[in-house]
């Protein structure tokens, strides 16, 4: 294997862990499930490309179901596909300057249409039910990635010249 695409992929399974490492600290919300499993996806934007830093959030979602006892059921496949899009949205946008909208895009795709499924599939009530644990995980994981992006970013320009 190619040593620049074997370098990603163990970036890659390196996130991932570092997103089940966050997926062990819950938000403590009405749903269990919320976590700050995605901070580490997110800031995967920096080095990864958005398709690789989204299958880290996926598996980060995977493993904070696990962790909970998957509350519900099958349903986390349409979480965890979600988080891939939100990630990947998210790393477009950063990948093509948009540092100011990628804050906002992340919030609203995570906080509030992300759990919009679950409006017709469970039901209104847990929607509106779970919307202000979920958008509560997702400022705090922002948050978190805000203050260790611009860091990791200098670090990552600093050793390579330049960010990938």
């Amino acid at each position: 294997m190619e040593r620049q695409k074997l370098r990603k992929w163990i970036l890659t399974a390196m996130v991932a862990a570092i997103c089940a490492v966050g997926a062990m600290i819950k938000v403590p919300t009405f749903i269990s499930t919320a976590a700050l499993d995605s901070a580490p996806a997110f800031l995967g934007v920096v080095f990864l490309s958005p398709i690789l830093a989204g299958a880290a959030g996926l598996i980060g979602h995977f493993i904070t179901a696990l962790t909970s006892g998957f509350p519900l059921g099958p349903l986390h496949i349409i979480i965890a596909v979600e988080m891939l899009i939100v990630v990947w949205v998210f790393g477009v946008m950063h990948k093509k300057g948009m540092h100011f909208w990628k804050w906002p895009v992340a919030l609203v795709l995570n906080g509030i249409i992300a759990p919009l499924p679950f409006y017709f599939i469970i039901s209104p009530a847990f929607f509106w039910g779970a919307l202000g644990s979920i958008l509560m995980a997702t400022v705090i994981n922002l948050i978190i990635v805000a203050v260790v992006m611009p860091i990791l970013s200098k670090v990552f320009v600093r050793k390579e010249g330049r960010v990938q």
